[in-house]
């Protein structure tokens, strides 16, 4: 892997313009982008830590300002836009490691306020972290505490007006009634219409007795769960293991799906033992 990325290197240098100028409109860029287009796929199925490793290597590697910038710029945007969950948990170490303290430069103002925005909420709830706890209120008043160690856990964050929302309440029940395992599934309505939370809490139905449902909500945003679990729109969906730790995170059904289906085998495998 190493030996792509000192081709990289060696074509930004090789190719490299005197001038800054120069090299930005020069060919240089659209074959390093090439470059770094085969490189990310050769390591795709390697593990965060070694992802987060080589672009650190591969960004402090050429020693031109303007060069050092679009290839940190490049593996960001990557990242952030990658469809393997987990990813970005790269994009945000680059961000911290090389953007936030002004070691290379953003696009701009806005660009920085937004790539500060995405690593604010999204780095409290990376894939292997403990999910927050969040203590919020249940349809009596009384306190729930969310997610609770012991069981699976289902966070599904949603807004009774959202039509995605909607859409997945009505298709989700068919995943959830597959469980064979000890699940809790945490329903958090995000809005602040108690009636049409009810009326949700009518229509939402799973017979499934290795689930229980649990219902909660913050009408006054008492708590920093927006933050915490990156709730900047509905559906949020999150699946955490028996002792909180983030398994799957800004889920797509069909994404929660496998992930219950592989544990229904696991959980089968080891109750025959």
């Amino acid at each position: 892997m190493r030996k792509i990325a000192l081709l990289i290197s060696a074509l930004v240098l090789f190719c490299l313009p005197v001038k800054a100028q120069e090299a930005a409109d020069s060919t240089v860029f659209p074959k390093l982008d090439t470059l770094l287009t085969r490189y990310t796929a050769a390591i795709e199925r390697e593990s965060v830590d070694v992802k987060k490793a080589e672009s650190d290597f591969l960004i402090s590697s050429v020693k031109d300002s303007l060069t050092t910038q679009h290839i940190a710029l490049w593996l960001y945007d990557h990242y952030k836009e990658s469809a393997l969950m987990g990813d970005e948990a790269v994009a945000i170490h680059i961000f911290d490691s090389w953007f936030k303290p002004g070691t290379v430069k953003m696009r701009g103002e806005f660009d920085f306020f937004d790539a500060e925005l995405f690593a604010t909420f999204n780095r409290s709830t990376l894939l292997g972290m403990k999910a927050p706890v969040v203590e919020m209120k249940g349809p009596c008043g009384c306190k729930v505490t969310l997610p609770q160690e012991g069981t699976y856990s289902i966070l599904f964050f949603y807004d009774t007006a959202c039509a995605k929302c909607k859409l997945e309440s009505q298709l989700m029940p068919g995943i959830l009634e597959i469980i064979t395992f000890p699940t809790k599934m945490y329903a958090v309505y995000c809005g602040q219409d108690k009636k049409a939370w009810r009326q949700w809490r009518r229509s939402f139905k799973v017979r499934n007795k290795n689930l229980k449902i649990v219902h909660a909500w913050d009408p006054e945003i008492e708590t920093e769960y927006l933050r915490l679990y990156g709730v900047i729109s509905t559906p949020r969906l999150y699946f955490t293991d028996t002792d909180g730790e983030i398994l799957g995170r800004r889920l797509e059904l069909e994404s929660l799906d496998e992930i219950i289906h592989y544990i229904c085998d696991y959980y089968g495998q080891t109750q025959n033992k």
